[in-house]
């Protein structure tokens, strides 16, 4: 009985205020689709460095000849200096950072340059000579590059030591400010949305203040006098989470599934399970938020 009553009351409160209650369900979607795309770029963000930072490789570019680097003001690297770096890669300070290094001669450098370029590289022909040796080093631990690096740069025969990971940095960087825009934005919106809340609440509660006065002098609980207008706030919030779920995996499927990897298809993308896997934590805020609105609000407009 007790519970089909609240029920009848959540009913009665949405149908009474139903543009407030439209409002709360559209700003609760809009905030929680920006707090879901922070959280996928986020884990775009991951994949891709779990997927490149794992391969990629730091270089060791030897002294070529005719290098205007100071380190190269002798001339090219000599066969014994090729060793000495060697024995350094293989030595007790070096050797646990790195997981495997391989030398690249000039030869060796053209023969993987002509598997790439069979027609040469913009119309020019290169030879051997033009070729640059090299130690591809794949480390241990690629965080550790600083280590490897400050070891290797400047010594004799090196020109520069490259991290290959710097390439990807740019696109990290532009992904992981991409997702703190939408964070800050989604911060506003759900303040945004907890003030429409508490707004759709308070009214709610004033239109049936009548009814809560006749409860609270029958004897009713603050719980069952209040559990009508937190479930009209939490109802709300969680159909506004589900379509925020929604429109992010459908914005997944379409414009990453449909189109992004089948343009660009080397990378790892967040797929629709990525978005179900978020889908419990949006919607536990929505509900949080509700609950945190509504608490605010009744312990004001309930009292008799």
């Amino acid at each position: 009985m007790r519970a089909q009553y609240v029920l009848s009351e959540v009913g009665l409160g949405l149908r009474r205020n139903l543009t407030m209650v439209v409002a709360v369900i559209l700003v609760t979607f809009v905030s929680l689709t920006f707090v879901g795309a922070a959280g996928l770029l986020q884990m775009q963000v991951g994949k891709l460095k779990d997927q490149w930072y794992g391969k990629v490789e730091v270089s060791v570019f030897l002294c070529p000849t005719g290098s205007t680097v100071a380190n190269c003001a002798s001339g090219k690297a000599t066969e014994a200096q090729v060793d000495d770096l060697r024995d350094l890669l293989a030595s007790d300070d070096v050797a646990p950072f790195v997981q495997k290094a391989t030398f690249e001669s000039q030869d060796e450098a053209f023969k993987e340059f002509q598997q790439r370029y069979p027609d040469g590289y913009d119309g020019t022909q290169l030879t051997a000579d033009d070729m640059q040796a090299s130690f591809r080093i794949k480390l241990t631990d690629p965080s550790e590059y600083e280590v490897v690096a400050d070891v290797l740069t400047g010594r004799p025969g090196v020109e520069y030591v490259e991290d290959e990971r710097r390439v990807f940095d740019s696109l990290f960087l532009a992904m992981n400010r991409a997702s703190a825009l939408a964070a800050g934005l989604a911060v506003v919106m759900l303040v945004a949305a907890v003030l429409l809340t508490t707004t759709t609440i308070r009214l709610s509660a004033m239109n049936r203040r009548r009814e809560t006065e006749i409860m609270r002098l029958v004897g009713a609980s603050n719980w069952f006098v209040h559990l009508p207008f937190m479930l009209e706030g939490a109802i709300s919030a969680v159909v506004g989470a589900g379509l925020a779920v929604g429109g992010l995996w459908l914005g997944v499927k379409y414009v990453v599934d449909d189109w992004l990897a089948q343009s660009v298809t080397w990378a790892p993308y967040v797929t629709q399970r990525d978005v179900l896997t978020l889908a419990p934590a949006l919607v536990g805020i929505a509900i949080l938020l509700a609950v945190v609105a509504s608490g605010v609000t009744l312990r004001r407009y309930t009292r008799v």
